[in-house]
């Protein structure tokens, strides 16, 4: 048996198969297509909405470790460097109209070589 919400995100999936890759991110030999954060937010949330759903983040872990380091002997002497790790843990709440809802979890990590 589907239940109202099942229903209401089987139709998000159908109405959101694709979302173009709109903008160029970076110059040059490095650039590349790119789809930005507020047209993934229009398009997915218009479907929710559509649809009687809506999210809340109700829980977020976030934790980052940023190790440093001296390179020796380079062609200019030592050289100061640095690595940040970012994980984050997060948790929402899907909720129908109908009163039905459903806690979603989620995790990233990142790591970059100046900071996040």
């Amino acid at each position: 048996m589907q239940t109202e919400l099942t229903k209401a995100i089987i139709a998000v999936m159908k109405a959101v198969k694709g979302i173009e890759k709109s903008m160029t991110v970076g110059t040059g030999s490095n650039s590349f297509k790119g789809v930005s954060d507020k047209d993934v937010k229009n398009i997915i949330g218009e479907a929710m909405q559509n649809n009687g759903l809506c999210i809340i983040p109700i829980d977020i872990d976030a934790k980052t470790r940023v190790d440093r380091w001296t390179e020796t002997g380079g062609q200019y002497g030592d050289k100061q460097k640095q690595s940040v790790f970012t994980e984050v843990k997060s948790k929402y709440l899907l909720m129908h109209e109908s009163g039905e809802s459903i806690e979603i979890v989620g995790y990233g990590h990142g790591v970059d070589s100046q900071d996040k």
